[in-house]
């Protein structure tokens, strides 16, 4: 795998970094984008039933040409009924006629979309157990699962979660920590979705100031200081983007000089401060959108002025 794995509570390889196609591609045809992913070294691809977005990754994996065994794939049973069932409606979504060649009989990660989706956590999970006994997954886990649904879970379950994907930034760090320290012990590996919110999203709060710096220190973006600041709390990735460019420079992040201790404390600090008010992302998005408005602006001011200028050049021509 191109950048990275860990090993799994079960002994099955995870990539650290997955591209995802849940956020702004739900619901979308996302073929294209998860192919690009795919030529540009991502090996982990995630999708869930609840995005609406199988079909297409089934069909992104056919175009890429390559073996299933190169690529992991993850997807998250997401509505009531029986889990077995749901798991094989994906599966057939891969295994219908157009995509029959890549023989997608199995899924790498198969998880839990949320607590919700199971209303009785222990025969809902021994359906998962036995899913990943026959062979349907190779790895089971969860997803938006907290302390107390791990500890529930864990009464009764014989097999313990591969993974368990959170929310995960600096600005709710801090309420995740006892979670963190519970899925170690419990060998639970942890995934994070959203990492970036707290720099795209909440923008002007106290991170900012102490991720620029890092970045201005390794020679990195601010995305990339983010990224290896959750690596470095063992975290794994899962992210997404329609740009090439941003794709490689999320997979730039693992041939990067490390973040100090100082700076990884730095940024803990800062998130602990929690993020921005309302007003303050507010004030930020409208004066970004005012200098977009400006910029587009002056543009326009100095192609309209370059026009004036070619046709009275060419004026004066014709009277000559």
């Amino acid at each position: 795998m191109s950048s990275g794995t860990v090993t799994l509570n079960d002994g099955n390889e995870f990539p650290i970094i997955a591209f995802g196609t849940g956020s702004t591609m739900k619901f979308k045809d996302v073929t294209d984008y998860v192919g690009q992913a795919i030529e540009n070294g991502f090996s982990h691809i995630d999708t869930a039933q609840f995005y609406q977005t199988e079909t297409y990754v089934g069909l992104a994996i056919k175009e890429s040409g390559l073996p299933r065994s190169s690529l992991y794939i993850t997807t998250k049973y997401s509505i009531g009924g029986s889990p077995r069932k749901a798991i094989q409606q994906s599966l057939n979504k891969g295994l219908n006629h157009t995509f029959a060649q890549i023989g997608l009989s199995y899924v790498d990660l198969y998880l839990v979309h949320s607590p919700r989706a199971l209303s009785d956590f222990e025969s809902g999970w021994q359906e998962f157990e036995k899913m990943k006994k026959d062979g349907l997954t190779r790895s089971i886990g969860v997803s938006n699962f907290t302390l107390e649904d791990l500890q529930k879970l864990s009464k009764t379950a014989v097999t313990k979660p591969a993974v368990n994907q959170i929310s995960f930034h600096p600005y709710n760090y801090a309420s995740h920590k006892a979670l963190l320290v519970y899925c170690a012990k419990q060998s639970i590996t942890v995934e994070a979705y959203g990492s970036l919110n707290s720099i795209t999203q909440k923008p002007g709060g106290p991170v900012d100031a102490v991720v620029n710096a890092a970045a201005k220190r390794i020679g990195a973006t601010p995305n990339q200081v983010i990224f290896s600041w959750v690596r470095s709390k063992g975290v794994a990735i899962v992210t997404t983007s329609r740009s090439k460019e941003r794709l490689q420079e999320y997979l730039a992040v693992e041939d990067l000089p490390p973040l100090t201790a100082e700076e990884i404390a730095a940024i803990d600090d800062a998130g602990a401060k929690g993020p921005p008010s309302r007003l303050v992302v507010a004030r930020l998005a409208m004066q970004h959108k005012f200098e977009r408005s400006s910029s587009l602006v002056m543009w326009l001011a100095i192609a309209i002025i370059f026009g004036f200028a070619t046709f009275f050049v060419a004026r004066a021509k014709a009277l000559d």
